[in-house]
């Protein structure tokens, strides 16, 4: 099969090649899918799980990317939930090869049943941002109605996610970014927006939860916005600072049935818009991790069909 791998650590995006590797194989409680669309994140190569197992050994050549959308092709021994045939998307492991290939091995439970009517290129813009998001807002954050969110980077893939979910959930939402998010950051649903670049920070005033992207010193600004009881969640770094009769969490996405079909439901109806930017074949994959500043989520289309 065709697949996008690396092998050289100090290489970064110049070493990402399209090459052939052998069939994965679907172990226990494993699926393979056929992938349709795959997506990833640009920081990935940085990742020791990218180059090493679990127990530290080395895995290249290795695939990345950990977002996809298709369709059940092989079951592995033990596995129940999915048949051969199902759509699916979902989020795939960090140690394992993962999704910009033309297949992937994957556990099961890493995996949710995709409804006919939504896109494998739009299913794909979900798993990361979408569960980091909701995880980020109502698991870390306890995000109810009638609070105030501060979300950053409030246009981008997370945070555009999280402005619509927290909108939903009857919040007050700010966001923040640069003078460009300001319009698609309302038009997503946020009640405020502020300009990182132009506008003061602090004027956001007090708030129940800020969910945090950026890092450095955009986070440790952040931490005085939290009134007593509230919540700062940053996936960026661990917080050095807490806020004064709050809490601070730092966290990374783990995958979850229930949530990605809550998600897909709420696309179906209409009630929640990925941002998708360009779509890739497999082979502009390299060019595609090379541009760091993109509007909406850059999909890789990798099947040659849509079902």
């Amino acid at each position: 099969m065709h697949a996008i791998t690396v092998r050289d650590r100090t290489a970064g995006v110049d070493g990402l090649t399209l090459a052939e590797l052998p069939h994965p194989h679907a172990a226990e409680n494993d699926v393979v899918v056929r992938v349709h669309a795959a997506g990833f994140t640009p920081g990935e190569l940085d990742w020791p799980a990218t180059w090493t197992d679990r127990a530290g050994r080395d895995r290249t050549p290795s695939v990345p990317g950990h977002e996809l959308s298709g369709v059940v092709v092989e079951l592995g021994y033990g596995t129940t939930g999915l048949t051969v045939g199902q759509r699916v998307f979902g989020l795939t492991d960090w140690a394992r090869n993962g999704t910009l290939a033309e297949y992937t091995a994957v556990e099961a439970r890493n995996l949710a049943p995709l409804p006919a009517d939504i896109d494998h290129t739009v299913a794909a813009a979900l798993p990361i941002s979408g569960l980091t998001a909701w995880q980020a807002l109502f698991v870390h954050g306890r995000l109810t109605a009638g609070q105030t969110v501060l979300i950053h980077g409030a246009a981008g893939g997370v945070g555009s996610i999280a402005v619509q979910l927290a909108r939903e959930a009857g919040a007050r939402v700010i966001g923040t970014g640069r003078a460009a998010d300001r319009e698609p950051a309302r038009e997503l649903g946020a009640h405020a927006f502020v300009d990182l670049d132009a506008d003061a920070l602090e004027d956001a005033g007090q708030v129940d939860v800020v969910l945090d992207v950026i890092g450095g010193e955009i986070l440790a600004r952040s931490t005085a916005l939290v009134r007593p009881g509230g919540t700062l969640v940053t996936i960026a770094e661990p917080p050095t600072a807490h806020p004064e009769g709050g809490r601070a969490v730092f966290f990374v996405v783990e995958p979850d049935r229930a949530q990605l079909a809550d998600l897909a439901l709420r696309v179906r109806d209409g009630r929640l818009r990925p941002v998708v930017g360009d779509v890739r074949p497999l082979a502009e994959a390299p060019d595609a991790f090379a541009r760091r500043r993109r509007r909406g989520k850059t999909i890789i289309e990798v099947a040659g069909d849509s079902s």
